[in-house]
């Protein structure tokens, strides 16, 4: 995974916690569910990226 990929996504992430956070102070049901989407969002992108990584280093391996 390139690092800025990595960075962006680890933004995305934190940046839906904070709206979750905010959502469960404020008592605001739909910044709540944007965080958790965000969050969502964010963490299946890193499982793509490791998944890509993950199978471009077996070919590495294959390859020799």
């Amino acid at each position: 995974m390139g690092l800025g990929d990595d960075i962006k996504n680890k933004a995305q992430e934190a940046a839906g916690k904070i709206k979750e956070s905010v959502g469960d102070a404020t008592d605001n049901q739909k910044l709540q569910a944007e965080g958790n989407a965000d969050q969502a969002k964010s963490k299946l992108k890193q499982a793509g990226e490791q998944a890509k990584d993950a199978v471009k280093d077996a070919g590495d391996d294959i390859k020799g």
